[in-house]
């Protein structure tokens, strides 16, 4: 009886350690142009909390986010990248961050 207890508890923290580890990825449209872009979003995604894994696709300007959803969420991840100077989706570039890009990393040119 106390075998089956002691393995009754292992396969519970197990299973509560598993549910823990959970991940979702989320693919997010921005304006990124070139391998600088690249590596600002990279490095400001690399600070939120919750954040497994980031990949960017220079040629269809998506980030895709692998993340923890229990400490992150798709509109953390999308503001985070609207402060770096990006356009997320729908959410717009925040202005100064924008402005404080290099030219060649603004849409416009």
């Amino acid at each position: 009886m106390k075998q089956f207890i002691t393995l009754l508890f292992i396969f519970i923290g197990t299973c509560a350690y598993s549910q823990s580890k959970k991940t979702e990825q989320v693919e997010i449209k921005t304006s990124i142009k070139c391998d600088d872009c690249k590596e600002r979003i990279e490095k400001s995604l690399a600070f939120e909390k919750g954040v497994k894994d980031i990949k960017v696709n220079l040629e269809t300007a998506i980030v895709s986010v692998t993340y923890n959803p229990e400490k992150t969420n798709p509109a953390s991840l999308k503001k985070a990248i609207s402060l770096t100077g990006y356009d997320a989706d729908d959410i717009k570039a925040e202005e100064k961050a924008y402005h404080a890009l290099p030219l060649c990393c603004q849409k416009g040119h």
